[in-house]
């Protein structure tokens, strides 16, 4: 059995090269997986699933085709902090489930951990009341309610208030902090935990009562592809070259 995750895409019209590398992705290489996780930001942003815009076709049907019933592959998804309004139309179309952030599965009988990764920057005061605010059901379906020219609008000047606010910050307030990861896997008893979100692909190893714990970070698709495949033999993180 595999189990394959993916995280940050980010696809956008601005690089179509992404778009048409994940779709490549889901017609050849994730075909010989078991399962496939969608660990948040596949889109740069997505304003709600009444979106008109024609560009995001050719990926739902791609997915939908991935997904489809008889041999259609297993997709799941985590909310990013790009993408945190798709819905229940978008996983209707495209056959993909929506779980919550973080989750917890279990491969080889073993339960690890899975989330976007955002929760765990806890050093990074100013986002994470974004994030609170952003996620309250309530504020989503405010901005629903707003016109799709307005919704595109907040949604640029959120993703350049983002980078404004990143660029000058240390690394290590925009990274995980470490007490909480630490933190997260003796609370829920695991020690195993996979995200995204800080574009930093790697494998940690932390030792926590004499036992090693894995953190398995995935990394972005701006120049590359970027996943994690976990069969019988273990976790192997890989980059895929981009033609």
């Amino acid at each position: 059995m595999t189990i394959t995750f993916i995280s940050d895409l980010h696809i956008s019209e601005s690089q179509p090269e992404i778009a048409k590398q994940f779709i490549s992705f889901l017609e050849n290489s994730a075909k010989d997986t078991d399962a496939l996780y969608i660990l948040g930001d596949l889109f740069e942003y997505w304003i709600g699933d009444d979106d008109p815009n024609p560009y995001y076709k050719p990926i739902i049907s791609a997915l939908n085709n991935y997904t489809a019933s008889g041999s259609g592959i297993p997709t799941y998804f985590i909310h990013g902090n790009r993408d945190f309004l798709i819905g229940d139309i978008f996983a209707k179309k495209t056959g993909i489930k929506i779980l919550k952030d973080p989750t917890i599965i279990k491969i080889n009988d073993e339960k690890i951990m899975i989330s976007h990764g955002d929760i765990f920057c806890t050093d990074d005061y100013e986002y994470q009341n974004t994030r609170k605010l952003t996620r309250d059901p309530e504020w989503q379906k405010m901005m629903l309610k707003k016109s799709i020219a307005e919704r595109i609008n907040f949604a640029r000047e959120s993703r350049d208030k983002s980078k404004d606010h990143t660029k000058y910050l240390d690394e290590n307030i925009t990274d995980v902090n470490q007490d909480e990861i630490n933190k997260t896997f003796q609370r829920n008893n695991i020690t195993k935990l996979i995200h995204g979100h800080t574009h930093k692909p790697a494998i940690h190893d932390t030792l926590i009562n004499d036992i090693t714990h894995q953190r398995f970070v995935l990394g972005d698709w701006y120049e590359q592809g970027s996943i994690l495949n976990w069969d019988e033999s273990g976790p192997n993180l890989i980059t895929l070259n981009r033609l």
